[in-house]
């Protein structure tokens, strides 16, 4: 039986070693030094926050990053896709401008900050892969897609569709244009509240597939026979006439997110580092993040992103939880929760290990893993 390697650094230091250095010197033991980066674009994919969430990995971690990989050869840049839903970070500008307040700039990461999927979430690449049984042609940002490498730095916590996100979300969800995040979340095909349209065309301009026009009221209108369910009106509606009809089930997007992994990483060297810090119950996507369910628990970086949301998750479960004001101290303060599945407790409708079952059978990694305490 295949076992992955896990590499794991406690977050206790002294005046010799800071975290930026016990990071340095996780990834290199765990062998981000074997990757072959010399001259190759490497995209760090890393979740900027949304402005007033503060439980994103701090920018100096990806500074320290971008440094280790220049030194290693590589042309690294911080990337991320933007989002489905309107907020701050559903087109490039306000993406980036979100990621400069909280700190992520080419001065303080000491790389480029790209947005992956362009201005409005439309510019990504179709790519193909084996064994899907639910998203055959993965939407995946550009520059995501066009670089030579991938190194995935992920905040580890819950969520509240997936369970938790950690590298498969960061990498499956987080790396979708704004169609492909629309099919990672719909059962069905996109609908028109006509209330909110109003008939400037530009969803009829950009369908691939002639599938919208404009009705006797001026009122968008989708003709389901042509639509392909490819998100582009969603992505480009300003005014929330376009949007989701049906969302889908957990586990379907976890199998879903897995799928998308696949097409990120195809064919490209790839290496993964999550923190166990600050884990909120919710996503960073949210404007703000509730308090923290466990201690802050350490580092652990690996080649294989599927053994690495185990582990991650094996220790949290494993881990007491935080007593007083948060969404479990406050229901549970006579029990620490030790071996318990916090993330199903919290949110009792997801099914986080449908998709780390469902990665490991596409093939991306295994569920089996050694953990190396260093």
């Amino acid at each position: 039986m295949q076992t992955s390697k896990v590499f794991f650094s406690d977050l206790r230091t002294s005046p010799t070693c800071n975290l930026l250095d016990k990071m340095e010197r996780l990834l290199r033991r765990a062998g981000i030094t074997d990757l072959p980066l010399k001259d190759a674009f490497t995209a760090i994919k890393i979740h900027f926050g949304e402005p007033g969430n503060l439980a994103y990995i701090r920018p100096n971690y990806a500074a320290r990053m971008a440094r280790l990989l220049r030194n290693l050869g590589a042309k690294p840049f911080l990337t991320d896709c933007n989002t489905l839903y309107s907020g701050r970070r559903s087109n490039a500008v306000d993406h980036l401008e979100s990621a400069m307040e909280n700190g992520f700039n080419p001065i303080s990461a000491q790389c480029q900050v790209i947005i992956g999927d362009g201005l409005k979430g439309t510019d990504y690449r179709e790519i193909p892969i084996e064994g899907a049984e639910y998203c055959p042609t993965p939407k995946i940002g550009a520059a995501i897609a066009d670089a030579d490498a991938i190194i995935s730095m992920n905040h580890f916590k819950g969520h509240e569709q997936a369970g938790f996100g950690g590298a498969l979300k960061n990498l499956g969800m987080g790396c979708a244009s704004v169609g492909g995040k629309l099919e990672l979340h719909a059962s069905s095909q996109p609908k028109i509240e006509a209330e909110h349209c109003i008939g400037c065309g530009i969803c009829i301009k950009h369908c691939a597939h002639d599938a919208i026009h404009l009705n006797s009221e001026r009122k968008a209108e989708i003709d389901y026979s042509r639509c392909v369910g490819c998100g582009q009106c969603v992505a480009l509606c300003q005014h929330d006439a376009a949007v989701i009809s049906d969302w889908d089930t957990s586990e379907h997007l976890n199998y879903k997110i897995a799928e998308y992994t696949k097409a990120v990483l195809k064919d490209k060297p790839h290496f993964h580092i999550s923190f166990i810090m600050n884990v909120s119950p919710e996503c960073d996507c949210w404007n703000h993040n509730d308090a923290a369910i466990v201690p802050d628990l350490g580092m652990l970086a690996s080649a294989d992103p599927v053994a690495l949301d185990k582990a991650c998750a094996d220790m949290v479960m494993q881990a007491p939880i935080l007593h007083g004001n948060n969404v479990l101290g406050e229901k549970h303060e006579h029990d620490d929760l030790c071996g318990c599945d916090k993330f199903h407790i919290i949110h009792p409708d997801t099914d986080w290990m449908a998709g780390l079952r469902h990665a490991e059978k596409i093939g991306i990694g295994t569920l089996h893993y050694e953990l190396i305490k260093i």
